[in-house]
């Protein structure tokens, strides 16, 4: 157990559902599917293969003999020989006929296909389900006035319900992307050696219709509408990259995500879940580490660089193939899946129970609303009889000497006081601190919330509303 190396990935991070996916299990019971799906569709089409030998293909498709593959892989080196051997060991009848006409990649690559089609449609229910919760906690701060930063500086408030739909348009668009990959996504099907279906050719005596139909029914058993119309020995592997493209999409979101998270938790406005018996810091008893958002950017990290991987492996392939993909794409692929589980895993655990602290928030704005009130106060103003571009000079200035007073000083924002105190404007303290009021700088903040998530998000809810309410613990 604690004597060789284990994958933090399958230890600390992705969920066990998706763990099973990239399994030897499936993998190998995906294989055996395979087999029989080949086995039946060459019978269909008039080889010479028995019920009987089907049968027995199916009463041992789950029933795989590890030790007997695992035995006979160290005598002939290969791993698609070694489990074809080990079927025909519990299948005497079949032996004969098992992987009849077809090469390594016949179930090699369409395993890939099929367990890289099952991840992402795991992924795709996770991030519907970060997506509905991200939904709730926009619209129930929609109205909640937060100061703005653009380039970390302040600015025009915003609502932290609108905040958020930024964040969760990134999920829309990640959303979007994935469902395009999955729609377009076939199986390598029945292509032989070299991808010209040279051994089926033979087999079926040159009729054209029975290996183009071989395809089709190999492709309707195992639940897919159509294979790839060429490929060499493999499916292009420009496939791969594109699938690691789409993870790495929602790396990018969820990293922008847990960098704002942080930010704030900085700001001591908002902070994600901090549990009653957790340690921040082994030193500074006090400290509230955002370690979910941290752990959310590092695995976000590491899938935005693993998509690399698929794109030299496809970039340098050579002809027909060459094996130099199979040990990265061992790795790139169900490593990449894992992390974007654990990512979207995180991404669920910090919803459920983030703290947002409306009164720090309050007093943030408050302190450099005055700043931003400075056109209405002008305004209004104007409207006392004031001439506009002398007022707009005296603000000019008076916004000078109030910044300097907070940054040099470290006193409050006095800018009120300082207009208050200036004929020129004509307005009283009370007047003033009536435009201090920040819903009126939010502009459509609100409005914006509600026709996004209203326009955009629920349609996509509502498709998925069997599969809403995800809950994920963390266990590490």
């Amino acid at each position: 157990m604690h004597d060789k190396y284990i994958s933090p990935l399958s230890e600390r991070y992705a969920g066990k559902e998706m763990q099973y996916i990239f399994s030897p299990d499936k993998k190998f019971k995906t294989w055996r599917r395979l087999w029989i799906a080949l086995a039946k569709a060459e019978k269909e089409l008039g080889l010479n293969i028995s019920s009987e030998q089907i049968e027995e293909l199916e009463k041992f498709k789950d029933d795989i003999n590890f030790e007997v593959a695992k035995e006979r892989e160290k005598i002939v080196r290969h791993d698609v020989m070694s489990h074809v051997y080990a079927y025909g060991v519990q299948c005497p009848k079949a032996k004969g006929i098992i992987h009849l006409g077809a090469t390594s990649c016949y179930v090699g690559d369409n395993t890939d296909i099929i367990l890289m089609d099952e991840a992402l449609k795991l992924v795709r229910v996770k991030l519907v389900n970060v997506m509905y919760k991200l939904s709730r906690f926009a619209l129930k701060y929609r109205d909640l006035p937060t100061l703005a930063f653009t380039h970390f500086q302040p600015a025009q408030p915003v609502t932290v319900g609108k905040r958020a739909s930024l964040w969760l348009n990134d999920l829309l668009i990640d959303y979007e992307d994935l469902c395009y990959v999955i729609s377009g996504l076939k199986l390598r099907g029945c292509k032989g050696t070299t991808g010209t279906q040279a051994s089926f050719y033979e087999l079926f005596e040159k009729d054209d219709f029975k290996v183009k139909k071989l395809d089709k029914l190999v492709a309707q058993y195992m639940g897919y509408n159509s294979c790839y119309a060429v490929s060499g020995q493999t499916y292009s592997r420009k496939i791969d990259s594109r699938v690691l493209n789409v993870l790495a999409g929602i790396a990018q979101s969820a990293h922008k995500f847990s960098n704002d998270i942080r930010l704030l938790a900085h700001l001591k406005e908002i902070e994600e879940p901090f549990e009653k018996d957790q340690i921040g810091s082994s030193a500074m008893a006090y400290k509230r580490n955002p370690m979910r958002s941290e752990r959310m950017a590092s695995l976000s990290n590491f899938l935005i660089s693993d998509a690399l991987n698929p794109m030299i492996v496809a970039s340098t392939q050579w002809f027909e193939r060459t094996l130099d993909d199979s040990a990265n794409k061992r790795l790139s692929i169900p490593e990449g899946f894992l992390a974007v589980d654990g990512i979207l895993n995180l991404y669920l655990n910090i919803l459920d129970g983030i703290v947002v602290y409306p009164k720090v928030i309050e007093k943030r704005l408050g302190a450099e609303l005055p700043f931003m009130a400075t056109e209405n106060i002008m305004m209004a103003a104007v409207k006392a009889g004031g001439d506009r571009q002398e007022l707009h000079e005296k603000i000019r200035k008076l916004s000078m000497e109030a910044g300097r007073v907070v940054k040099e000083e470290g006193k409050e924002n006095n800018l009120l006081e300082l207009i208050a105190a200036d004929k020129s404007f004509n307005l009283s303290i009370d007047e003033l601190k009536r435009e201090m009021d920040a819903s009126k700088y939010t502009g459509r903040s609100s409005k914006q919330v509600t026709e996004f998530i209203e326009e955009y998000i629920e349609p996509v809810l509502e498709e998925y509303k069997d599969k809403l309410g995800m809950d994920v613990r963390i266990d590490i």
